[in-house]
């Protein structure tokens, strides 16, 4: 299996990371929490997996289509 991306949605601020490397997370599980807007948004993994990578930190500011995180899917 590839490993995949996880991209922003939208242009923000990471204000929570939920998750760490290697856990492993089910389908919707939320990864992080951006803040946009005065809006919490979480970011939630599409499939079942194991989070390989994080390449953002808390109070970093993304835009829409930054790579957040890297997934491997569950085999």
């Amino acid at each position: 299996m590839t490993d995949f991306p996880i991209e922003s949605e939208i242009a923000g601020t990471v204000w929570k990371i939920e998750a760490a490397v290697g856990d492993v997370l089910e389908e919707e599980d939320v990864i992080m929490i951006l803040e946009s807007m005065k809006m919490e948004i979480p970011v939630l993994a599409p499939e079942a997996g194991t989070l390989v990578a994080i390449h953002v930190a808390p109070e970093d500011t993304v835009r829409e289509g930054q790579e957040l995180v890297t997934m491997r899917p569950a085999t």
